[in-house]
């Protein structure tokens, strides 16, 4: 035991030392029902990590050290999700690069000396992925570390990445098995697509976002021949630069305002082309003039309507975000040639423009702000294009596999249960099948080839497949089964699917990749489907219901059995802290600072399932709770062994030897075992319903009450000797091996330490604590706690010190007779010289005269 105890240094110290003697190392001999298995959030490699990762890794951390100390051998492995949008974003800017296909790979290029984000080098799809690897392989390093200081249990030699070849080849295999069961499909359709990243968004990566626009009264005229030949129809839209992609305007069939025009046409503004006006429910009679132009395609509407109604198609954006260079077929090319190259915002001026021109648009746009459909880590409004894209089949057009998905929700324990609405809201609103194909580089291919037929073009309907064998594949550069590489993109040959995975649709599989799935069979088998899933709330509708998903379709099961769901993080101004925000705090400072134990102890005061205000002082509160567990220990331990009362250490600075222990006896000692005993209990409860901040505070509460009360009754009985003294020493020993075995999930530095001084072996390797009987009364020490709580006001108020002697103490109440029982550790601690105890009905009085 040292002089000084200090938190200072303990990570260095214990981290080091745990992965030497392999203290969280999982060991595969034991049998399934041994075996306690986490599928671990892999955090998103694209940057630093911020407190809100430290936050909900804490809870997760926290279980997985209750449960090994519950006698469960732990499978808690790392994952690093490298692949995807995020992480092009930051070699991006990091290298200030961009990937251009088109260019040739230059196996020595170096990344520009003075990158600049703004003025991107194009280089080749195989020069971007090699940046993206050096890239990720540096942010693991440091993610590493600091989830090694920060004390996370994980068992390090069970690492994995989404891009690596394991992770690639469960993604490949899973996909291939989704497609030779029906369940994934290719389809050409109306897609939500982002213009900056060019890349298609599935639904479940939207967000609305208000956004600026205006209303636009415009004039369409109903055609020669019709009832109302030459009368205008009034349609305000938002969105004037798409009318010459309109292909109908449509109002609610019972509006009795356009229901002669019903089944007539009407000639749009500035192009002349005929369309027909149609009633259907959708339409709102109380928007604008209640009558709405169907464009191909303005927003999701637009493809209810016109998947509906069977229209036509004429598309005019482009993937790029500007109109495309040649009309759509019906549409005149002059008046289009005017628009045909711009953007969106530069082709809708110049229509206003021909508009005022023409006459056609009555007054001037009205401004407003409405909902607009974003990609989650896009900057700009998504645009809907028709594009060739894979899907996955999730529910959102089979209400069989929707119900079923459903009862799986229902299956799964939730912790907490409120969060099984968030499932089923999704479950139940869903749209459409999962859009699993990306328009990017640095993910997993779609690992599908296809023959080019005698014109060159491919034959989308004979996908060629590998074998899973022969898995990872990537179709740019390995060839198909029966092709030789001179046969690429040649007539008669075969061309590789463009496309990668959505990062969900590998993430989807972590339980799988990290299980060894294919692999591995025998330790899948043990890990698989997993105990626990712990995630945030906001990625219920992609991670938790992605991989539900795809556990249902290829194992008929759920992918685990618990869902342990974590708030968000706040800032001050109680907005969620996000890297795109910048409102983030970076915790190596903290932990730098504080301790990674106090920074733990702030993290798990979060309740599960609740968004929590990030507060320094709650992380200085968990500072003064370890060095109190430093020093309460080093007091007790310094008492020496239970029998003697005399030896608190070596000569040589060393521990003392425990012999273990003289029988407690006295009634206080006796009562607080009790009620330690039922702190045990309560927080063994509490962790089994997964709820952690419960158990801590349990624990918490106990010890405060256990050095400011407890600690203070016994203290000068514990100096002496005899058996008094000796069940003092007992009772403190008791009381802090059981102490520092309930901290332990929350504070793994502090914890480690203490028990280092007089315990062999790892305090996180000890069994957890059980409640017993004691025989003792757990009234009796917070009545006599009482008691002595008020001699020391009455010293405080009269400015005494503490040692000051009470010349009588006068005890009242129906509780008197339960104090007596304290009556000699009262006195001793309080310096009392007379102490007087009358019993009588009522709450215990109590009269404090000084001398």
């Amino acid at each position: 035991m040292p002089g000084k105890p200090t938190l200072d240094g303990l990570e260095s110290v214990w981290v080091t030392r745990w992965e030497a003697e392999g203290t969280y190392r999982f060991d595969r001999s034991r049998g399934r029902e041994e075996i306690y298995s986490i599928d671990t959030p892999p955090p998103t490699v694209s940057g630093s990590l911020h407190v809100g990762h430290v936050f909900s890794y804490t809870h997760t951390d926290a279980i997985a050290r209750f449960q090994r100390m519950r006698g469960r051998e732990v499978f808690y492995p790392m994952g690093w999700d490298d692949n995807g949008l995020p992480t092009e974003r930051r070699v991006q800017n990091h290298f200030g690069v961009r990937c251009d296909p088109s260019v040739p790979y230059d196996p020595a290029f170096r990344p520009p000396a003075d990158p600049d984000p703004k003025r991107q080098v194009p280089i080749s799809r195989r020069n971007f992925i090699e940046l993206c690897e050096r890239l990720t392989i540096e942010d693991e390093k440091a993610f590493e570390e600091l989830w090694r200081r920060l004390g996370l249990s994980v068992d390090w030699s069970l690492t994995y990445a989404t891009i690596d070849g394991g992770a690639r080849a469960a993604s490949q295999r899973g996909f291939l098995r989704n497609l030779a069961r029906g369940e994934a499909y290719l389809a050409e359709a109306p897609t939500l697509w982002d213009v900056t990243f060019r890349t298609a968004v599935a639904q479940a990566e939207l967000e609305d976002r208000e956004h600026p626009g205006a209303f636009h009264r415009i004039a369409f005229t109903a055609a020669p021949g019709s009832p109302a030949a030459g009368q205008r129809v009034w349609i305000e839209t938002t969105r004037p630069e798409l009318l010459p992609a309109c292909v109908a305007l449509v109002a609610h069939p019972d509006d009795e305002r356009y229901r002669p025009l019903f089944g007539t046409t009407v000639v749009t503004p500035l192009f002349g082309v005929e369309v027909p006006v149609l009633p259907h429910h959708l339409a709102e009679p109380g928007k604008g003039s209640g009558i709405a132009m169907v464009c191909t395609f303005g927003d999701v509407t637009d493809i209810t309507w016109w998947r509906e109604l069977n229209l036509p198609t004429r598309p005019v954006i482009g993937r790029d975000g500007r109109l495309l260079p040649e009309p759509p077929a019906g549409v005149p090319a002059g008046p289009y040639g005017e628009l045909a190259g711009r953007t969106v915002h530069g082709a809708r001026e110049r229509v206003v423009e021909l508009l005022r021109a023409s006459g056609e648009m009555d007054g001037e746009p009205r401004p407003v702000r409405r909902p607009v459909k974003f990609y989650e880590k896009g900057d700009r409004p998504l645009e809907i294009v028709t594009t060739r894209q894979w899907y996955i089949r999730n529910g959102g057009r089979d209400a069989g596999l929707r119900e079923a998905l459903l009862a799986r929700g229902r299956e799964l324990s939730w912790h907490p249960e409120r969060m099984r609405v968030r499932y089923e809201s999704w479950v139940e609103g869903l749209a459409g099948d999962w859009l699993v194909s990306r328009q990017r580089f640095f993910g997993v291919p779609i690992p599908v080839w296809y023959p080019l037929d005698a014109a060159g073009e491919p034959d989308h309907l004979r996908p060629i497949l590998p074998e899973e064998s022969t898995l990872p594949i990537d179709p740019e550069s390995d060839v198909p089964p029966g092709y030789t590489e001179d046969q690429r993109g040649k007539a008669g040959g075969f061309t590789a699917d463009p496309d990668v995975m959505d990062t969900w649709a590998t993430s989807s599989l972590s339980p799988q990749i990290a299980g060894g799935w294919g692999i591995d069979d025998e330790l899948f088998a043990k890990v698989f489907p997993m105990d626990l899933r712990p995630q945030a709330h906001e990625i219920i509708r992609t991670w938790l219901f992605s991989t539900v998903v795809r556990a249902h379709l290829e194992h008929g099961t759920l992918p685990w059995r618990n869902a342990a769901i974590s708030g968000w993080i706040l800032d001050p101004d109680r907005k969620k802290m996000s890297k795109s925000v910048g409102n983030v705090v970076t915790p190596l400072g903290l932990l730098e600072q504080y301790g990674s134990d106090a920074v733990r102890y702030w993290a798990a005061s979060g309740r599960p399932g609740t968004d929590t205000a990030f507060d320094v002082g709650q992380i200085k509160v968990g500072r003064r709770l370890a060095i109190k567990i430093l020093n309460a220990s080093k007091f007790i331990l310094g008492l020496g062994e239970a029998g003697d009362g005399r030896d608190g250490g070596r000569e040589d600075g060393g521990a003392a030897e425990v012999t273990e222990v003289t029988e407690v006896t006295e009634p206080v000692d006796l009562s607080m075992l009790a009620r330690l005993s039922q702190v045990v209990g309560e927080a063994t409860e509490a962790f089994e319903s997964y709820d952690y901040t419960r158990a801590l505070e349990r624990t918490e509460r106990f010890f405060w009450e256990f050095c400011d009360d407890y600690l203070e009754l016994v203290k000068n009985r514990a100096y002496g000797e005899g058996g008094p003294a000796r069940s003092a020493r007992a009772a403190l020993r008791e009381a802090l091996d059981v102490l520092l075995r309930l901290f332990a999930p929350f504070l793994p530095f502090v914890t480690e330490e203490v028990w280092s001084w007089w315990r062999e072996g790892s305090v996180h390797r000890a069994a957890w604590p059980e409640a017993r009987e004691t025989g003792g009364l757990p009234d009796l020490l917070p009545a006599v706690a009482a008691v002595l709580g008020r001699v020391r006001k009455a010293k405080s108020d009269a400015r005494l010190s503490m040692r000051a002697e009470v010349s009588r103490l006068t005890v009242t109440g129906t509780q008197a007779d339960l104090v007596r029982q304290a009556q000699d550790d009262l006195c001793g601690a309080g310096a009392v010289e007379e102490f007087v105890l009358e019993t009588a009905e009522g709450d215990l009085t109590v009269e404090v005269v000084l001398t």
